[in-house]
């Protein structure tokens, strides 16, 4: 593995309310964005993606039994797809695993005519964004 660039995201650790719950919707999506399970434990998995990895934990110090997207804080995460046909599959195959899809009156281009991205939710209310990689935007 080469050494990461400074700056690069090093992890993300979300606290869920239901860790299998999660483990289900998270590990289905990132392993099929090609993460691999990285580390298993009682209370947290994570799963990795080069020198990134992503935890969810369902922490005994949790203070509220769910999230709020809307609320201070994380409001979703985003990651590069492929192509549009990749977003098109995974939306397809996304709701066998705990997911749903946002804004579907505006999907794929809830983001704006020129991007073509999908926004899912699962049952504990974390939002990702699957943007499908093409040219770059103007300077």
């Amino acid at each position: 593995m080469t050494r990461p660039v400074g700056g690069m995201l090093h992890h993300v650790e979300l606290w869920v309310p239901d860790l299998e719950r999660a483990a289900v919707s998270f590990g289905w999506l990132l392993e099929a964005l090609g993460y691999t399970l990285f580390q298993s434990w009682s209370n947290g998995r994570s799963w990795r993606l080069g020198a990134t990895y992503l935890v969810v934990e369902q922490s005994p110090a949790l203070t509220a039994d769910g999230h709020d997207r809307c609320r201070p804080g994380l409001n979703h995460l985003a990651f590069h797809v492929e192509s549009p046909a990749t977003v098109d599959a995974l939306v397809a195959e996304a709701s066998q695993h705990g997911w749903s899809l946002l804004f579907p009156d505006r999907h794929p281009h809830a983001g704006g005519e020129h991007t073509y991205a999908a926004y899912l939710e699962n049952a504990d209310g974390f939002e990702v964004e699957l943007v499908a990689l093409g040219p770059p935007g103007p300077a």
